[in-house]
């Protein structure tokens, strides 16, 4: 569905406006009901992303912003407003899209029925609302261009922040109207998105690993030296999304040998095939022009492991700061800003500290580009 409004807008034209091929996002999405499922689709009232259905039943009103709009591939940024190209090419009613607010503005009040059953006070604004990446990268203090968040949960994903409305061609990585983005000032977060991180570590840890904690699988990945002997693990057994065009080659396991490999070997090659994983995505992105020399992320999930993070900083050849935040502190400080509460960005953010700074190893640059240029050249979709 997506390809085929892609090809019905024109590539040139939907790249430049939407930065993004539609497929796998929202209005595709809809399209797929709107055809399959057409008694669904007459009942639609309007169109919401979770973040804006969750804040529709607490108030009881119907907002979205361009940042949501954006990440549903709705939103024209060259036009500054939803896109016309989109909801002709999918035959959708404009009326389908609620009204658009600001990011950070009052969306509404809690309702009294809904305070009574949360236990809160009637009135309470709802003064922000996000997507999952965007409200990471806004945690971290990452708002303005040159600067990008990581995280390494479920899935891993590096944000960076530019004010150049650019595209990558293949859409391999996708750009999205930033919460601090507006008509008079670009904030576009592009993002790479690698499905398989703490995924498969959790897989590992469940069929390799039974009985072992996550740091005593880190402390027997780090038994292991760099490179792991040769052994290569493609992580792609989530699904390989944007970053591979949509392909699909699953994990991949290469170079094991009988006699020289052992659990540890796999241990550290998952986190090596990670890091290579985000490093073959962030090509892309300088690719489109941007620098990449400091990265920020919480100190949580899989940079806890020292392999990681210094394989995370060696290969990629960026400094890497740790916080002591999470996406949950980031949307608790944006409500703040966006309810007045905090009177500015700088008042918003007091109280985060820098935890820990990796920096790339230099004992272990050579092994390490060696072994990601293995791992590129195998790479197989």
């Amino acid at each position: 569905y997506g390809e085929k409004a892609f090809e019905a807008i024109g590539p040139q034209k939907a790249l430049a406006s939407l930065l993004n091929s539609p497929g796998n996002f929202t209005a595709a999405k809809l399209a797929w009901v709107k055809e399959n499922e057409p008694e669904i689709f007459e009942k639609i009232h309007k169109v919401m992303l979770p973040g804006d259905f969750i804040a529709y039943r607490l108030t009881g009103e119907l907002t979205t912003t361009p940042s949501a709009l954006s990440e549903g591939v709705f939103w024209d940024f060259e036009k500054g407003a939803v896109s016309s190209d989109v909801m002709n090419a999918f035959g959708f009613n404009h009326s389908l899209i609620p009204e658009i607010r600001d990011v950070f503005t009052i969306h509404g009040q809690l309702t009294a029925s809904m305070a009574a059953h949360l236990g809160l006070k009637e009135g309470v604004p709802v003064a922000y609302k996000s997507g999952d990446q965007p409200n990471n990268a806004f945690s971290l203090n990452v708002l303005q261009p040159g600067e990008v968040a990581a995280t390494a949960g479920t899935s891993g994903v590096v944000y960076g922040v530019t004010d150049k409305v650019n595209y990558d061609p293949l859409s391999r990585v996708n750009g999205f109207a930033h919460v601090n983005h507006t008509s008079n000032s670009n904030r576009i977060g592009v993002l790479l998105c690698i499905n398989g991180t703490g995924i498969l570590n959790s897989w590992l840890k469940n069929n390799f690993f039974a009985g072992s904690s996550y740091p005593q699988m880190n402390e027997e990945a780090a038994s292991i030296s760099a490179g792991s002997d040769g052994l290569r693990l493609y992580p792609f057994g989530n699904g390989a999304e944007r970053v591979l065009q949509n392909k699909e080659p699953g994990a991949q396991l290469k170079g094991l040998h009988f006699n020289r490999h052992q659990r540890a070997h796999v241990a550290r090659a998952a986190q090596e095939g990670i890091v290579f994983s985000l490093q073959y995505g962030m090509e892309t992105m300088r690719a489109m022009g941007m620098e990449l020399t400091t990265v920020r992320a919480g100190l949580a999930n899989m940079f806890l492991s020292p392999v990681f993070a210094s394989a995370f900083a060696t290969v990629t050849g960026c400094s890497l700061q740790l916080y002591n935040t999470d996406g949950a502190a980031g949307a608790a400080r944006a409500a703040g800003l966006g309810a007045g509460i905090y009177k500015s960005e700088s008042e918003c953010f007091q109280g985060m500290q820098l935890l820990k700074e990796v920096n790339p190893d230099a004992a272990s640059a050579s092994i390490y580009k060696d072994a990601y240029e293995d791992w590129k050249a195998g790479l197989e979709f």
